[in-house]
């Protein structure tokens, strides 16, 4: 295997609802952990193209055109070479654990189903994993139609209809079809017993037959719907069947910036997610996965304690995320380095995830079953909890590695914590001390008017006693904090505007932030300033830098965590965040252009 070319936007991803790998257009899996999404990779050939181990298949074929798309409506996907003298195509999914015999066989399953659609093609195949992120070259041993790579931890079976040569580092294949011909490969756990094509045939079938099934229940019928609906295919890949959970993103230490240091672990559940994840789903007509992921978030509150009532991230299963570490024997992706696991950000205080919870219980409220006793109760306590804390310094929500200190959006989220606790309470007729939550609600905005304002402009700024512009701060309009035309708030997005957008692109923030290097445009931001600007009545505007924003996609539709200059991505990949707050903005404009729609008062 030579050095990786590979762009982190030259990738489809699959998966099972419990790992998920990343499919080249070069047809090339360079990207897996296994057997779950915050396992150890098997391949990681996209972190260090020499040594991080891949499944490779190649054509024979003068300059062919590679183009990926998935099967429509599913996570499906389809890698095509085409060239003058042939052509050929790899269908690669994970089976669907709605399909077989469970998410305990067929679910861990990776399959791959090679077609020549014209001329006579050879193929070149490699398989080479390496366990425990690339720190374990397996022992391959050959066994009745495959091979067996075995490993101190980890054994895998490779089954394949065409003959496999075992090597001492993996094994190969060279064979020729001719149009209409196809080979298959079924990567597997130890027990996968050895399929034969017909059971091949048939797991394409029933996984194509799941995902269509799952995505017929959307109710969203606007403008942009199919990027909607992949955006919305995307998140169902990174949320766990098993626990409810959503992943941030698929990968690690992808980074923000070639060659820098801001390369960092998104294998985990954020709280900050919460009410982004609630909201997306509920609007797309998924009730069932907002409930389950809300029941996830309930139960780390139920598990969390007086001093420290919720932490900011954790491991898919709910417990506490890996400690951070660096790897060093990798090289990383561009050459970036440290190469990290885990994420010490798990160990910061961020206050604005309590007004992410609650805004997200207030959602599920509204829009599904009533809270019960015992969960009012763990509310309360957060409620208490935000109003002890709540003039308190933090990390805030880019994390910052520098010194603790008052940023506005963490201080306004406190405020949404209260607020939507007090209309719960008033909508459910809930036994709350009212007058004293609504006490503090208001001293919270009283701070915000009085000390988060530029001293010669007069709009929102990023901290306390500051001058420095966030685009955080696009979520004061979002949350209902301040109206989206106060006259205060279109000098602030005007101030934004001018300083963190470049061309649709938005920038964080153009402030230290403790890292040495740039980052990259965030394209979360790009979406919510879109929101911004169709509330505020622009809704040209908005239609332009929705637009944008989507050309930031990959071909395929998936969006990256950042991009940099010229838009194309950067950092982890994809962000779960993103196609959040893509939905909700192509939601937002979307209605505001039905001709129809006529906007009811919400209090």
């Amino acid at each position: 295997m030579g050095k990786s070319l590979r762009t982190i936007g030259d990738h489809g991803i699959i998966g099972n609802l419990e790992t998920a790998a990343l499919v080249a257009r070069d047809g090339t899996i360079d990207y897996l952990c296994w057997p779950a999404l915050d396992s150890p990779t098997i391949f990681a050939d996209l972190l260090d193209g020499e040594q991080g181990g891949a499944f490779e298949i190649a054509p024979d074929l003068d300059d062919p055109r590679p183009l990926q798309l998935y099967v429509p409506d599913t996570n499906v996907l389809l890698t095509r070479w085409i060239a003058e003298n042939g052509s050929a195509e790899v269908v690669d999914l994970m089976p669907h654990p709605g399909t077989g015999k469970g998410p305990d066989t067929d679910a861990r399953r990776l399959v791959r189903f090679l077609t020549v659609t014209s001329g006579r093609v050879t193929f070149t195949m490699r398989c080479a994993p390496r366990f425990d992120y690339a720190r374990e070259i397996p022992q391959v041993s050959a066994i009745e139609g495959g091979v067996h790579f075995s490993g101190d931890d980890l054994s895998l079976r490779l089954f394949a209809s065409v003959p496999l040569d075992p090597q001492p580092d993996g094994v190969s294949a060279r064979f020729t079809l001719s149009k209409g011909e196809s080979a298959w490969f079924v990567l597997g756990d130890n027990t996968t017993p050895r399929p034969d094509q017909g059971a091949v045939r048939g797991l394409i079938a029933e996984t194509t037959r799941a995902w269509r099934d799952w995505a017929s229940q959307s109710t969203y019928k606007g403008r942009w719907r199919e990027q909607v609906l992949r955006s919305a295919l995307t998140l169902k890949l990174l949320t766990s069947a098993r626990h409810g959970s959503i992943a941030a993103a698929a990968t690690f230490s992808l980074p923000e910036t070639k060659g820098g240091e801001r390369n960092w672990d998104y294998r985990a559940t954020w709280i900050r997610d919460a009410s982004f994840t609630v909201y997306a789903f509920l609007r797309l007509g998924f009730t069932e996965e907002a409930e389950h992921f809300y029941r996830w978030v309930s139960g780390r509150v139920v598990t969390a304690g007086r001093e420290s009532p919720l932490r900011i991230l954790y491991a898919l299963d709910g417990g506490l995320p890996g400690e951070e570490r660096e790897l060093q024997h990798l090289s990383g992706y561009a050459g970036s380095r440290p190469v990290r696991i885990g994420n010490a950000a798990s160990e910061q205080k961020q206050l604005d995830i309590f007004g992410d919870l609650l805004d997200s219980a207030y959602l599920v409220n509204k829009y599904g079953p009533a809270i019960h006793h015992e969960g009012w109760q763990h509310v309360r306590g957060l409620v208490e909890y935000v109003i002890e804390h709540w003039q308190e310094a933090d990390a805030g929500i880019w994390e910052m590695r520098s010194e603790p200190r008052h940023f506005l959006h963490s201080r306004v989220m406190c405020w949404v914590a209260l607020d939507r606790a007090i209309r719960l309470a008033k909508k459910r007729s809930l036994p709350a001390p009212l007058v004293a939550w609504a006490e503090a609600r208001d001293a919270i905005v009283d701070d915000v008017w009085t000390n988060f304002r530029h001293p010669e402009h007069g709009y929102f700024v990023q901290e306390r006693g500051g001058t420095a512009l966030d685009a955080a701060l696009l979520m004061l309009p979002l949350v209902r904090f301040v109206s989206s035309t106060d006259p205060v708030w279109l000098k602030t997005l005007a101030a934004i505007e001018a300083e963190l957008c470049d061309d649709g692109l938005v920038y964080r923030y153009r402030s230290g932030d403790g890292l040495t290097g740039r980052e990259g445009a965030f394209t979360t931001c790009t979406f919510w300033y879109a929101e911004c600007l169709a509330r505020a009545g622009r809704l040209d505007d908005a239609q332009m830098i929705l637009a944008r924003g989507i050309a930031y996609a990959n071909p395929l539709g998936l969006f990256a965590e950042e991009t940099d200059d010229r838009g194309l991505p950067l950092g982890n990949y994809p962000q779960a965040l993103t196609h959040l707050a893509f939905i909700s903005a192509a939601y937002f404009v979307d209605r505001q252009l039905d001709p129809s729609y006529r906007p009811s008062w919400q209090p």
